[in-house]
């Protein structure tokens, strides 16, 4: 029994200070080539290092402006951390396609695992699509041969389920406590739960890593709980 990490990249510069939240912005609703003063992906990487460390494996899912540079993507092959698609224009199955062929055409490698960017709340960008449906991307990944989805609702009990070849993980535990019920589902919780069974535990790296308090929670649940791929 274990945590299966989820990590989704939301923003190429991170989220603190003004020059790299303006940076975000710009690569996600236009085109910004990568900045390497402007430190891309660098709290992607501490993560990643600190997984390493520890032998522990994650799902980490990629926009189209969040792309891994090649030190990133060395980081994912030596923690045998898998590649997936975060999905965020999900108008339509071709826009689907679109974004996994981009993901696919990049690292030379088939990428089978996807979540959805937004739980269709808000609308994060101007190329992102809010509403979530997730028995559409179901549907979808049958087609296109995918094999495992994330999806974002926010009930840790709900467990997987398969539907025909896509194995389907409805819900996670939300790191970040902005996205989750912290009376129902305190971290204590989750050290139980992840003992007994499988859970997914959802987390976006420039939100740990800013944060000393979701840090401290992060490095005590991996330090204590083994991790998994499925």
């Amino acid at each position: 029994m274990a945590l299966i990490l989820r990590i989704d990249v939301d923003r190429p510069y991170g989220r603190k200070g003004l020059i790299r939240h303006i940076a975000s912005r710009i690569s996600s609703d236009y085109f910004l080539p990568t900045i390497r003063w402007f430190r891309y992906l660098d709290e992607l990487k501490a993560i990643l290092h600190l997984l390493n460390e520890k032998s522990k494996s994650a799902y980490v899912f990629y926009r189209k402006c969040t792309l891994p540079s090649p030190a990133v993507v060395e980081l994912m092959k030596q923690g045998n951390h898998v590649f997936g698609l975060h999905l965020e224009n999900s108008r339509t199955f071709e826009s689907f396609l679109g974004e996994l062929r981009v993901l696919d055409q990049y690292l030379g490698a088939r990428v089978e695992t996807f979540s959805k960017h937004g739980s269709g709340r808000y609308r994060y960008g101007w190329n992102h699509y809010a509403p979530y449906e997730p028995e559409k991307y179901l549907a979808w990944a049958k087609k296109a041969g995918m094999k495992i989805f994330f999806g974002n609702l926010e009930d840790a009990t709900i467990e997987p389920v398969r539907d025909e070849s896509v194995l389907h993980f409805p819900s996670a535990f939300w790191l970040e406590p902005e996205w989750r019920d912290t009376r129902r589902f305190p971290i204590d919780w989750l050290f139980g739960e992840a003992r007994k069974r499988d859970v997914v535990m959802l987390l976006h790296a420039e939100n740990v890593v800013s944060n000393r308090a979701i840090m401290s929670d992060f490095l005590a649940l991996v330090n204590q709980l083994e991790t998994k791929l499925v």
